[in-house]
């Protein structure tokens, strides 16, 4: 099995969210270089429903100081923004989807919100924060997947990220808004709905540069198990260097594309993943 402890992630989310005041943040990836994959860890770490001790006690992540304060310990608000609707073929049909699980997540586990299901969503957030003190989490996986939908007008990608605003900017009860996408924000966002998040492009900004994709050190040891392991190895290590190390962070270190390294030595096959 070919596994990299990317944990220190957490710490470093914490750390912008605690130290630095930066609770709203929009890290930007190329495709199939573990976003998805970051954030479900993220949602497991903070969940509260959850207990992940068990998964991350023996990870970096449990070093840190803050492991124990703040290992499941707030609702996780999960949002997958490419998942839509079957026959989805209007914003209205998909922003409803996500509206409607929403506010049935939030009755499920606030029973006293079942009966204002007409009620926006962040105000039922509002009044939960005031009458409980609860802050949440967000999570929010491919953010701009809505902007490569067909079915999508330009007027409805100025009402998705008026929605954006409306339930996020200047909230109390947001503790953290985690956002990744392919693109930043600016790209579609030239005003001042979502200009409360800061962005974070690994060519840009040197900061979570090694969170994300493997660096030379961490792909130079799964080639070590894969020799160790592959009884006939057809991959040598310049090949995969060759294929796969198409990125450079802002500080200038080499980074490679996860799922194609992790395909490749599985599959002791050298293709386009």
């Amino acid at each position: 099995m070919f596994f990299v402890d990317k944990t220190v992630l957490l710490d470093d989310l914490l750390d912008a969210a605690e130290m630095d005041g930066q609770k709203y943040l929009c890290i930007t990836r190329p495709r199939r270089f573990g976003k998805s994959v970051m954030a479900s860890m993220t949602a497991a770490f903070f969940e509260k429903d959850a207990e992940s001790d068990e998964i991350f006690s023996g990870l970096q992540i449990a070093s840190s100081k803050r492991y124990g304060t703040h290992r499941n310990q707030y609702h996780v608000i999960w949002m997958d923004f490419s998942e839509i609707p079957e026959k989805c073929s209007s914003y209205d049909g998909y922003i409803s989807r996500i509206l409607e699980g929403l506010k049935q997540d939030l009755a499920d586990r606030f029973p006293e919100c079942a009966g204002r299901s007409e009620a926006a969503v962040w105000d039922l957030l509002s009044d939960i924060f005031q009458k409980t003190g609860e802050k949440f989490i967000f999570v929010m996986d491919e953010w701009d997947a809505i902007f490569h939908m067909p079915f999508i007008t330009e007027n409805d990608q100025k009402a998705y990220l008026l929605f954006l605003k409306a339930l996020l900017k200047d909230k109390a009860y947001v503790k953290l808004a985690y956002m990744t996408g392919v693109l930043p924000i600016a790209k579609y966002s030239s005003g001042s709905e979502l200009n409360m998040f800061v962005e974070y492009d690994m060519t840009v900004m040197e900061r979570f540069s090694d969170c994300f994709g493997f660096t030379e050190g961490e792909t130079d040891r799964l080639f070590g198990i894969y020799m160790e392991t592959t009884k006939q190895s057809r991959i040598s290590r310049e090949e995969l260097q060759l294929w796969y190390d198409g990125y450079h962070t802002a500080s200038g270190e080499r980074m490679y594309n996860p799922r194609s390294v992790v395909c490749a030595l599985s599959n002791n096959q050298l293709a386009s993943y």
